[in-house]
């Protein structure tokens, strides 16, 4: 992730000064804090020319958010909570308006959030009325929400944030009539806190800060009971037990987050092959061996099975949540690996299911295909690890995994994908930029520039769209942007595929050299490595190939371009 604070910018037509000072000081609230913003204030009661002058964004601000009160920035909205009379026609042209005013703004940053309308919890209003149509506020309410959610649905880069879950949360606490007289602040701090968090989660998820693997214990943690003692017949699961009622929820949240492309894996003091026997045989197990791609069961440290198995998986520690019952197995880990996101866990089971739901890290502002494949992939790097055991050199595990890679164009079809693998990768990324589908799109259509996508798959399956390399011309030489290569497929030389394409369509297009400059981070080494090792010249971050020079790539692998 990008180590500078990004600028965010906060649009209203009320007082967000007590907002800001919550986000300055994000550490005391995020519990992932690997994420800070600099928030800046646009004086409020002036949204709309904020939202069409340019010279309010001075700054250059990568983020904004527009949050505003429908009776303050809708005319006809407030008529109808004044007189009870509603003009339906005027309403929904100022909600067009104002989305039109929106999507000038999402011009001007990397994303642009908006929370949705709501009315104060202490204005009552009419309960007999206040669901009927034409007539009724709330009901007003929700159908100019779902309008806004339509209306800005197609532009990439807004996202609409859901006020109403921070109402639910702060319940009661969430307004107070007297902070509005006494400055303009139309929402109290517990509130504030609610939307600032959410707000942080989502810059973490839009800069590539999702969490990849949630790795959880067995023993009280997946079920009730130790299975070592108990056996697996005597485990508290499902049943008419309200307890092993809990269990098998948990269960079932961890299953729905397979589905957002979180990884599953098991660290637990056990016998294997007994915990295992309760995962294949338990009637009311939700979850089963395929849908973890690894686990450490054993009688070693948690923190170094965690490490084992973060490895064995080619991810890094940042990618990590761990869960498990025991507060001294939380301590240890949460103490030795410091990148790992160890959430606390109450005494009482039938919470975990609502401490999963509550968890921020796995936001994502989209779920590719390869997303919701993760798992599988993931189990089928397994079988690649244990042929490698089997091997007797490097050359001759890569010969046998038959490596496939087919070199595309970017393109409407594999955008999204390629946006998600750029913001996302930070190991092997020669300059860890971060770009919007408009911004990269945009990017790529400019003149000299080209971007190429790169899928692979072998003998176990397909690992999707896994590479990206990018260039710019500059005179007789080609510049390389971006070289981004996932971590599920280092070390298999597709690496070199990638540098060969660059080098063969700058020969092609006459350039005299190809040029790289690496922009260190603290997670970019593995890409430096590389370039050190490609055989290009080296000044110190900066590399450079004569042309006129073959760059080869192993024999074995078999290569198709759909340029």
């Amino acid at each position: 992730m990008p180590s500078t604070k990004p600028r965010c910018l906060l649009v209203s037509d009320f007082n967000l000064e007590n907002l800001a000072a919550i986000l300055s000081n994000s550490k005391d609230l995020w519990d992932d804090p690997r994420i800070e913003i600099i928030p800046e204030i646009a004086s409020f009661g002036q949204v709309t020319q904020v939202l069409l002058d340019e010279s309010y964004w001075t700054s250059k601000p990568e983020y904004g958010l527009v949050w505003t009160r429908p009776e303050a920035i809708l005319p006809a909205y407030n008529n109808l909570v004044q007189t009870g009379v509603l003009n339906a026609d005027k309403l929904f042209e100022e909600v067009d308006e104002f989305c039109v005013n929106l999507e000038k703004s999402a011009e001007r940053v990397k994303a642009l959030f908006i929370p949705t309308w709501v009315k104060p919890n202490y204005q009552r209003g009419n309960s007999l009325r206040e669901m009927k149509s034409g007539a009724g506020v709330a009901h007003t309410l929700m159908k100019i929400n779902l309008n806004l959610v339509e209306k800005l649905q197609s532009v990439p880069n807004i996202f609409v944030l859901d006020t109403n879950r921070w109402l639910s949360t702060t319940g009661q606490r969430a307004f107070n009539p007297k902070l509005w007289y006494m400055g303009k602040i139309a929402f109290s701090n517990n509130l504030f806190k609610e939307a600032a968090f959410d707000l942080l989660s989502s810059i973490s998820a839009l800069s590539g800060g999702s969490r990849k693997l949630l790795i959880v214990d067995l023993d009280d943690t997946l079920w009730g009971g130790i299975v070592g003692d108990a056996g697996w017949e005597n485990l508290r699961l499902g049943g008419h037990d309200p307890v092993g009622e809990a269990f098998v929820a948990f269960q079932q949240e961890l299953k729905k987050l397979t589905f957002r492309g979180v990884i599953l894996g098991i660290v637990s003091k056990n016998e294997e092959s007994i915990a295992l026997e309760a995962i294949d045989k338990h009637p009311e197990m939700v979850l089963v061996q395929k849908d973890f791609a690894g686990w450490k069961i054993n009688w070693e440290d948690k923190a170094q099975n965690i490490i084992d198995l973060v490895d064995e998986l080619n991810l890094g520690l940042q990618s990590v949540v761990f869960i498990d019952d025991n507060p001294a197995e939380r301590a240890r880990v949460r103490d030795a690996l410091t990148e790992v996101l160890v959430p606390e866990l109450p005494k009482d089971p039938m919470l975990y299911a609502s401490i999963l739901q509550n968890l921020a890290c796995f936001d994502s502002p989209l779920i590719s295909a390869e997303d919701e494949q993760r798992t599988e992939m993931y189990k089928t790097e397994r079988k690649r690890t244990e042929l490698k055991a089997d091997s007797g050199n490097l050359e001759e595990w890569l010969e046998k995994l038959e490596i496939k890679v087919v070199i595309e164009p970017l393109n409407p079809s594999n955008l999204q994908r390629t946006t998600q693998l750029l913001n996302k990768t930070n190991q092997m990324n020669l300059s860890t930029r971060r770009k919007t589908e408009e911004e990269l799109k945009n990017w790529e259509s400019g003149e000299g520039r080209h971007l190429w996508t790169f899928r692979v798959s072998d003998k176990f399956g397909d690992s999707g769209l896994t590479g990206i390399a990018s260039v710019d011309a500059n005179d007789q030489n080609l510049q390389i942007i971006d070289f981004i290569l996932s971590c599920r497929v280092f070390g298999r030389n597709v690496e070199q595929v990638m540098l060969n394409t660059i080098i063969e369509y700058a020969r092609q297009e006459g350039f005299d050299y190809v040029h790289a400059t690496y922009l260190s981070t603290p997670k970019n080494k593995p890409c430096l490595r590389f370039f050190e090792e490609s055989g290009m010249e080296q000044d110190g971050n900066n590399f450079k190939w004569t042309v006129s020079q073959t760059f080869s790539i192993p024999h074995f692998i078999e290569v198709s371009n759909d340029n």
